[in-house]
């Protein structure tokens, strides 16, 4: 165990909360440039593991926050008839390519992930992984809705929230999100006539 997991994990709660709640003004400071940068990195390292034969091991998450958190963006963004979840569209592999030069967002995420096995221990006495599906929603349900949480809860909200953002910019950067979101852009066209007179009309402006 490393010198910053033995740290996250000896954390008081007191402590947990009060980073949780500073997080949301320097986590997401981040472009959507970073954003594409990391998607295509993410797909290069993957393809060439792939021609190796080999899987990905995550460089930031232990173990243990690896199985949190495919669970976890599994439901945020579950399979559907439309399209992948968050791990088919490799989300977790995202997250942790993006984080790698990036240590206040590990600081955050491992402080989240153990506020959330804080929570989940308090409640089932087991991590948030080792939950029934039941229990798991149970403890989402109570911070997944901020205007109707719990003050106690504020700092969860917090991280879910940010939590829940990482996740779609990991899902629609990637092929099955852009897929999923049937982008009809950066295709050729072999004749452009210029914008639907409808569309011009709406806009109320002309040619």
């Amino acid at each position: 165990m490393s010198d910053e997991e033995r740290h996250m994990r000896d954390l008081p709660r007191r402590d947990v909360v009060k980073f949780l709640a500073a997080a949301p003004l320097a986590v997401f400071a981040v472009t959507a440039l970073d954003v594409e940068e990391a998607s295509v990195l993410t797909r290069d390292t993957l393809e060439r593991l792939t021609q190796r034969g080999q899987q990905y091991q995550p460089k930031v998450f232990t173990a243990a926050e690896w199985r949190t958190v495919n669970i976890l963006v599994d439901l945020v963004i579950p399979r559907d008839a439309r399209s992948g979840s968050a791990t088919d569209a490799k989300v977790p592999e995202f997250m942790d390519i993006f984080m790698q030069t990036r240590e206040n967002m590990r600081t955050w995420m491992r402080t989240g992930l153990t506020w959330l096995d804080g929570e989940s221990r308090k409640r089932f006495n087991k991590a948030f992984a080792e939950c029934e599906p039941g229990q798991r929603t149970a403890v989402l349900d109570d911070i997944a809705w901020p205007r109707r949480a719990r003050q106690d809860m504020q700092a969860g909200v917090r991280f879910f929230n940010n939590f829940r953002n990482f996740t779609a910019s990991g899902f629609w950067s990637s092929k099955i999100g852009v897929d999923d979101l049937r982008y009809m852009g950066n295709r050729p066209v072999a004749q452009w006539n210029g914008c639907p007179a409808p569309a011009l009309g709406k806009l109320g402006v002309k040619y």
